[in-house]
């Protein structure tokens, strides 16, 4: 199981990568043909950029949530490993109420979208609304490998 989160985690990250190397494409357009008259101002450009947008935020989260830098708040003071771990559990609790309300409400989102298409590219908008259940599902992936870990902490297996 393990593998399959390290690969399916490289896959989000090249994911995410190739994400924001396209978001530069058109945010350039816009920008060149908003104050050049070198290229029309293409309106889909605006559109295409706030799709990829939202894509990056939902899988930066994604992996944030597999590395542990997401929704972590460093008010605590440091604390021995048991209690840290049992910190960890109700955290990750916290957020997989997050996952679940992703991964519910997206599916819905997905079936409202189902039948529609954006104005200019005219995509279906099933293909964004999708983002959210496969956040939530990729959240509720990460933080049982999360829990794991917790639980072999408080019960005093460190190995793998």
């Amino acid at each position: 199981m393990r593998r399959f989160l390290d690969a399916l985690h490289r896959l989000l990250t090249w994911l995410l990568v190739a994400t924001v190397g396209i978001l530069v494409v058109p945010v350039t357009l816009q920008v060149i043909s908003r104050y050049t008259a070198l290229i029309p101002a293409w309106i889909w450009t605006e559109e295409l950029s706030r799709f990829l947008f939202i894509w990056m935020i939902m899988l930066g989260a994604m992996i944030a949530v597999r590395e542990g830098t997401h929704f972590m708040v460093d008010v605590l003071p440091d604390l021995a490993p048991r209690p840290n771990a049992l910190l960890q559990i109700f955290s990750n609790f916290c957020v997989l109420l997050f996952a679940w309300v992703f991964l519910a409400w997206g599916v819905q989102f997905v079936r409202f979208g189902w039948d529609q298409t954006s104005e200019l590219a005219e995509l279906p908008m099933a293909f964004i609304f999708v983002a959210w259940p496969v956040a939530g599902v990729m959240w509720v992936l990460f933080l049982g490998e999360s829990f794991l870990a917790s639980f072999r902490v408080l019960l005093g297996k460190t190995d793998r």
